[in-house]
């Protein structure tokens, strides 16, 4: 037994409060990252030259995926300051960077003001997004796993997922309720604008809350103690890291093909209005924040394989078919049943998943390694997951395509899980 696992847990209520400040944080933290997917279909009108409408929205779409290529670097230099500084300091400094480039993004002159240089700009602000969110993932998971009493990491990790999906919800929230308020003319000319300005309101807000949290138990004990070296026969944090790698790659196209990525999907080929593309989307955010913990709770007593191998499992067998009755039969009450489907999917993963990945790694190197294999996956798996779709069913000429990817996804995150030692009722390294 490991001689962490007679550490005392700390008293409830500071966990309470250590691990609310970091998911208000997240919430506020996400919410600036992904209001951008849900105003992508302006954006791309606004900040590309006019012409082919599919070639603008391409573009746009490869903006938000050079923001994912930012990431591995933010999980590096921003989980290696976490590692050697703490946790706090790593998460306050997400807060500021995530805050900056939303509010540039919601103030920046457009193609028609400024040409070529408006398209460089919205790169280099989500570029400023990216690396923020890159060190961000890590270092929430890092804070809110080691806070979790033991026996508990499953559920208590869950809420680092839910304060994610909890932020696009309210990104998706706020482009609904606006699309349902202004006028597409009103929404075009300045309404986009509004769900970055936002940032301005939310990122004071989290910052602050920030400021107040204490470091993690795990995180001091760990930094007094003297270093100790692995033995030869453990796997190092390279190998570590590219198990985390495989692991993350179902978990990240599954997320930013079916939620991000959906609501354009609903409106480019089945041709429901944005305002239904944005509230089913909703509500299939809403199911997955409820799921989420649930699932959780359930990993902490049957062990976090099984429900991470039935979730691949299903990702295997259910896209293509599913997908094959939407595009049958594409209305409002078809897509909101196939949106709340896959929520309850992606929560099998989405549950036990935070508190799976921080279990591979040791304390001492947690946040850099384990953020370096998350985030070089969702930047080449997730961040170019809307552009993947969209070329997958141009290409193909089939509202299918994108499918394979799903399926391609799970079967190589699925090898990986096999190959993991369960770690749910292990001590914390």
């Amino acid at each position: 037994m490991s001689s962490h696992s007679a550490v005392i847990d700390p008293p409830p209520q500071s966990t309470r409060q250590a691990v609310a400040a970091a998911v208000v944080g997240n919430v506020l933290e996400w919410y600036d990252f992904g209001v951008y997917a849900f105003v992508a279909t302006i954006l791309s009108q606004k900040f590309f030259p006019a012409g082919d409408p599919a070639v603008a929205l391409l573009s746009v779409f490869l903006a938000y995926g050079l923001g994912f290529l930012a990431r591995p670097l933010g999980g590096i230099v921003i989980g290696r300051l976490g590692d050697l500084r703490g946790r706090k300091l790593a998460l306050l400094v997400t807060m500021l960077l995530m805050a900056v480039g939303t509010v540039l993004i919601g103030v920046l002159p457009t193609y028609a003001a400024i040409g070529y240089a408006a398209p460089l700009l919205l790169v280099l602000a989500r570029l400023l997004q990216g690396f923020s969110a890159g060190g961000e993932w890590g270092s929430s998971t890092s804070y809110i796993v080691e806070w979790a009493p033991a026996g508990r990491r499953g559920y208590f990790g869950s809420f680092q997922q839910v304060s994610t999906v909890a932020g696009l919800l309210l990104g998706s929230a706020v482009g609904a309720g606006l699309n349902s308020i202004l006028t597409p003319e009103q929404m075009s000319d300045w309404g986009w604008r509004l769900p970055f300005l936002f940032g301005a309101i939310l990122g004071p807000v989290g910052f602050w809350m920030r400021r107040t949290m204490a470091e993690t138990p795990a995180y001091e004990r760990h930094a007094a103690a003297p270093v100790v070296t692995a033995p030869a026969t453990e796997r190092g944090p390279f190998a570590l890291a590219v198990l985390a790698f495989a692991f993350t790659i179902v978990w990240t196209v599954c997320f930013y093909v079916l939620l991000s990525y959906m609501p354009t999907y609903t409106q480019q080929v089945l041709h429901l209005s944005p305002s239904a593309a944005l509230w089913s989307n909703t509500v299939g955010l809403v199911v997955l924040v409820v799921c989420i913990p649930l699932m959780g709770a359930l990993s902490d007593r049957l062990g976090r394989k099984p429900l991470l191998l039935v979730c691949c499992a299903a990702f295997i067998l259910l896209p293509y078919p599913v997908f094959s009755y939407l595009v049958a039969n594409p209305s409002f009450g078809t897509l909101v049943a196939v949106q709340i489907l896959f929520a309850v999917l992606i929560s099998m993963f989405s549950g036990p998943g935070p508190a799976a990945i921080a279990e591979i790694f040791p304390t001492r190197s947690r946040s850099t390694w384990m953020t370096t294999g998350y985030a070089l996956a969702v930047a080449v798996f997730g961040g170019f997951a809307p552009v993947i779709s969209l070329s997958l069913i141009q290409a193909f000429a089939s509202p299918l395509a994108h499918t394979f990817y799903l399926i391609a996804a799970a079967v190589a995150s699925g090898l990986a899980i096999l190959a993991l030692r369960e770690t749910a009722h292990a001590a914390l390294d």
